[in-house]
């Protein structure tokens, strides 16, 4: 179905692979519309729980590929438009998936390489992993992907790495909260797709609501915030997965859920 993107499932859990590894995972138009069109297709599946997202070859992403930008400097100011509106429109499709969507980081995340990185819920990477925001270097500014790195790593952190362009790593990475763990390379899948068993062991609708809640606890109006608690809590404590949950745990057995 993708060209550039391919897709591993194991039980709930898939593996969305970025496949353009003679360029480092580089996103021109086809991999931004594929990648969208994935996260699109994964959260309409109900067999699929989590997300991790990856890259082949011997990096992550190098954020944008240089011959589209290249070949972008040549369209008009509506074309140019909607280049940017579709880049958005990846990262916001990731950000917005209903699934929990972890990063697994190796090699370079470069640019909006670190993009991806932060609009997924969770990260980890390798050790050797290394990271920069080295649009000012082009002579651009990393817009489209600051709303989401500012908010992993805070507006300080953001500033540094945006201005001077410098590569960071995985360390470094950690500390900011760039990623949320460091791994060897050898266990850096292992590692992903374990975390992702742990989530996708828990009731479906109970993680997708809290992913959506935490969005509003930590940028909404506290009211409104009250009320999407209060609805939340009453229309899950009405569903099978929670009776499951606490049937399960009274009878010392491990839970089925259903999603339901």
């Amino acid at each position: 179905m993708y060209e550039t993107l391919e897709i591993a499932r194991d039980g709930g859990v898939a593996t969305l692979w970025m496949n353009r590894p003679d360029v480092h995972n580089a996103f021109n138009e086809q991999l931004i519309a594929e990648l969208t069109a994935a996260c699109r297709q994964l959260d309409a599946d109900d067999t699929v729980r989590v997300v991790v997202l990856a890259g082949r070859g011997k990096s992550f992403s190098a954020g944008a590929d240089l011959n589209w930008m290249k070949r972008a400097a040549a369209y008009d100011e509506e074309r140019n438009r909607e280049e940017a509106r579709a880049m958005e429109a990846m990262f916001r499709a990731i950000d917005d998936c209903p699934k929990p969507v972890i990063a697994a980081v190796h090699g370079a995340a470069i640019g909006g390489g670190v993009g991806l990185v932060a609009a997924c819920d969770i990260a980890i990477a390798a050790q050797a992993a290394v990271f920069a925001t080295s649009e000012v270097r082009l002579g651009i500014v990393p817009a489209v992907i600051a709303p989401f790195v500012i908010r992993a790593i805070g507006p300080r952190a953001a500033r540094r790495y945006f201005l001077t362009a410098e590569r960071f790593d995985a360390a470094e990475a950690l500390r900011i909260g760039l990623v949320g763990r460091v791994v060897p390379h050898e266990r850096l899948m292992e590692e992903a797709r374990a975390l992702a068993g742990r989530i996708a062991a828990n009731p479906p609708l109970a993680v997708q609501a809290l992913k959506t809640g935490l969005a509003r606890t930590a940028y909404g109006d506290p009211r409104e915030i009250g009320g999407w608690a209060i609805d939340t809590i009453r229309r899950l404590a009405r569903t099978d997965d929670h009776l499951e949950g606490v049937a399960s745990y009274l009878e010392k057995r491990a839970p089925v859920f259903k999603g339901q």
